[in-house]
């Protein structure tokens, strides 16, 4: 696997503020990667920037070769609070971006209703928003970001406000959506655990200011056991570097 995403000297300062220090971090294609860190260590913030919704203060971030100036199409976001349009049916959000990119009405319909077929959410692609549960609007979330050709997935805490049983559902959906498509993703969790489960490599975050500490490749065999105890030892050692 190539080098997809680069990221030198990368720094954010909110006036005084500085929210992440001098950072470098190189990401393959296809990879996995967890930022995980307390809060105000700056993972949202470098996900941000990588996205193109925040501009560094230094630094720079390359995604296959350019430079990042602003968002891109490439490059998709998933929140924790979903971000669907609720005027839009779940179809609709779906189509939202191969609309605007002026792609033909034929192929809108096919690549719709392949994610649409994909997240398992057939019988609810006309129903809107309110009416879907939140593991529902997380999964057209995911899909709304595949139909738009993204080969990088930033997902920021996007489990964090599911009960726990959906969230487990959903980490399982994304592990096999991720093996079937190999994009790249780089997510963002509080979870040591959910951290270690998911990801090829595990990077830590501390604050004052936002900076990594670890950059961890789990070595285990997916699908993981968490309660192995190759897995709690490295649960152990990540949760020593983060509040060490």
């Amino acid at each position: 696997m190539g080098e997809l995403i680069r990221i030198d000297g990368l720094q954010k300062s909110f006036g005084d503020f500085q929210a992440l220090g001098a950072t470098d971090l190189s990401i393959a294609e296809g990879e996995f990667v967890c930022l995980i860190g307390a809060s105000g260590c700056g993972k949202s913030t470098l996900l941000r920037i990588i996205a193109g919704f925040e501009t560094a203060s230094a630094g720079t971030v390359v995604v296959d070769g350019r430079h990042v100036t602003g968002p891109g199409p490439e490059r998709g976001m998933v929140f924790q609070d979903y971000g669907l349009f609720p005027w839009l049916s779940v179809r609709g959000n779906i189509a939202f971006g191969p609309t605007a990119r002026g792609l033909p009405k034929t192929r809108i319909a096919e690549t719709t209703d392949r994610f649409i077929d994909m997240i398992g959410l057939g019988r609810f692609a006309d129903s809107y928003p309110h009416q879907l549960s939140g593991g529902m609007k997380q999964r057209v979330a995911i899909a709304r970001v595949l139909a738009n050709d993204a080969r990088v997935v930033l997902m920021d805490e996007p489990f964090g406000a599911l009960d726990a049983m959906t969230r487990e559902r959903l980490q399982d959906e994304l592990l096999e959506l991720w093996t079937r498509t190999r994009l790249t993703v780089i997510f963002v969790t509080h979870a040591i655990e959910e951290a270690i489960l998911l990801a090829d490599r595990v990077v830590a975050m501390a604050p004052q200011p936002g900076r990594i500490v670890s950059d961890t490749r789990i070595m285990l065999d997916r699908p993981r056991d968490v309660s192995s105890i190759a897995f709690n030892e490295l649960r152990r050692r990540l949760s020593a570097r983060l509040h060490g």
